[in-house]
């Protein structure tokens, strides 16, 4: 009769392997430790003066202006807002800053994205003289074409008007970068079987490559409404009248009273003007992440 040496023979032992004499365990946690304090200690040094904005805004001036200064309002109000509310022209200027940031995003999608591709994709004449230009403008500051773009602005006649708002920043060369980069990293097959099909240029980059670079757009569409919504020197200098005021310009004017800073209507000023980026952010931080970390020097 045969016999199962299967069944038989005993199960082999499974004991967890003993780990090594000696192990640093224990320097590991510490080092673990540390670094978890530094980034905390980071985080909070990073939050206190956001924190410090927002609970200011709810103190009255005599409070604010305390010494030693406290953290928590005693007697929190909402009078700063009241009054941000009823001595701006509040609509107008929100309106004016949405205006010219939604213009100036909508400008950088379009126009940085085409030239992205066609830097990316296409073989033209210039090409990489064109590449270099795009590379040597990120390393100029923006302070140093500040007054030959006003020079430019004005002889159009631009100044004072919407266009010469928007205009001067539909395009930017870290647009320009962020874009060609991501688009270099797509197969060159998929616009290859488009062409096979018969698609021209202009099809492939709408049906082909716009619907596969969604994480760079909404990082650009986050940087570029971030810097037009906070810009405060340009429209300062173009907006001569209030009607063309946008909220950080509206905001430091109105803020100045006959002797002082109205600290409390700046910082209520301050938490007005940034709840549009907090919520832009939250809304895209899923792509802005995922462009951030497939965007990258090729």
């Amino acid at each position: 009769m045969a016999v199962d040496v299967r069944r038989g023979a005993p199960a082999p032992a499974t004991t967890p392997a003993a780990a090594p004499a000696g192990a640093p365990a224990g320097p590991r946690r510490r080092r673990a430790t540390w670094v978890y304090l530094v980034l905390a200690v980071g985080l909070v040094v990073m939050l206190a003066p956001f924190l410090w904005m927002v609970l200011g805004s709810f103190k009255p001036e005599a409070e604010l202006q305390r010494v030693p200064p406290t953290w928590w309002p005693e007697t929190p109000s909402l009078g700063n807002y009241r009054q941000l509310f009823d001595r701006l022209d509040f609509p107008r200027f929100f309106a004016n800053s949405v205006l010219v940031a939604v213009a100036v995003t909508a400008g950088n999608l379009v126009f940085c994205s085409m030239v992205g591709y066609a830097l990316a994709k296409l073989d033209f004449a210039g090409k990489r003289l064109l590449f270099g230009l795009v590379l040597a403008m990120l390393m100029v500051p923006g302070v140093v074409t500040f007054v030959p773009l006003f020079v430019l602005v004005s002889n159009l006649g631009l100044v004072n008007t919407y266009p010469g708002l928007i205009l001067p920043f539909l395009v930017t060369p870290l647009g320009v970068f962020l874009m060609r980069q991501f688009i270099s990293g797509l197969p060159d097959e998929l616009i290859e079987a488009a062409r096979i099909d018969g698609a021209g240029e202009w099809r492939i980059f709408s049906r082909v490559i716009v619907p596969l670079c969604g994480p760079a757009l909404a990082t650009l569409s986050i940087l570029t409404f971030l810097s037009s919504w906070n810009n405060f020197l340009w429209p300062l200098v173009v907006a001569q009248s209030e009607d063309k005021y946008t909220l950080p310009v509206a905001l430091a004017l109105y803020s100045i009273g006959q002797n002082a800073t109205r600290y409390g209507l700046l910082l209520a000023g301050s938490v007005v003007v940034i709840l549009p980026v907090i919520a832009l952010f939250v809304a895209l931080q899923r792509y802005f992440v995922q462009g951030i970390a497939t965007t990258g020097i090729k």
